[in-house]
């Protein structure tokens, strides 16, 4: 029984060896309305050692905020008889909407690309999930053609030098939002890393949602598609009616 007990005493002291990370985000709930341009969010936090002082050893942070995922298909433009068509897709069951990554250093000094992979740390090493079966090299086109066109956009992005450390206690970044984000709940996860090994990690959510009347339409549409449907169409035809009736006055 007493060699049981050492045993369980030494298996807690070994899992309170690594620090523990205390992660906040200046802002956990984003309202998008009329006139929205985008925020920054400041994610910043300490890292500590169990009983609460200085973490004892040098790390590197690496922050990475993931969007909402959902399905998409990325179509590939080929150029027929002078026309350019759609020709050859892939579709994706689940793609962060929106993604971003800042690290103390970068990310290939920190990790193996193996420990990247698991943590998906960088646009690099994004987990896409293909639908159906597909060519590996052809699934590493469209992955790729799918982070250039987000990143074009403003939706992808990756800052090496993006986090400041302060006494190897406090850390702090600066990740923006743009205009065009989409709306539901966005995953901050904070990454500590020493000698090639995250040593902890912890998470912080922000909530990104629309009020006032983009909240207003947002529900109707979604509650009452088909009177929504209808009346979009119902007000195109009134504005060009009106409209030809203007013109036609002139």
């Amino acid at each position: 029984m007493k060699r049981v007990f050492l045993l369980f005493a030494l298996l807690m002291l070994s899992a309170q060896r690594d620090p523990i990370l205390v992660p906040e985000v200046s802002q956990d709930d984003v309202q998008v309305q009329q006139g929205f341009t985008g925020t920054e969010l400041l994610l910043f936090g300490a890292i500590l050692d169990p009983t609460g002082a200085r973490a004892g050893q040098d790390y590197d942070i690496v922050v990475v905020l993931k969007g909402p995922t959902e399905p998409i298909t990325i179509r590939e433009k080929a150029r027929v008889g002078g026309i350019w068509v759609n020709a050859d897709s892939s579709a994706f069951h689940s793609a962060p909407s929106f993604f971003a990554i800042a690290a103390s250093r970068p990310i290939d000094d920190l990790v193996d690309e193996r420990t990247a992979v698991i943590y998906e740390l960088g646009l690099d090493h994004l987990q896409l999930s293909p639908s159906g079966t597909i060519d590996p090299e052809e699934q590493a086109r469209f992955t790729s053609g799918l982070v250039d066109l987000r990143e074009r956009q403003g939706l992808y992005k990756e800052v090496t030098d993006g986090v400041q450390i302060s006494e190897q206690v406090l850390y702090q970044a600066r990740i923006s939002l743009p205009s065009n984000v989409q709306t539901g709940t966005y995953t901050a996860e904070t990454f500590a890393i020493t000698r090639g090994r995250v040593i902890a990690s912890a998470i912080a959510e922000v909530e990104v949602r629309k009020v006032g009347f983009e909240r207003f339409v947002e529900v109707f549409a979604q509650r009452q598609s088909l009177l929504y449907g209808l009346l979009a169409v119902f007000m195109s035809v009134g504005t060009g009616w009106i409209a030809g009736r203007l013109f036609a006055m002139i």
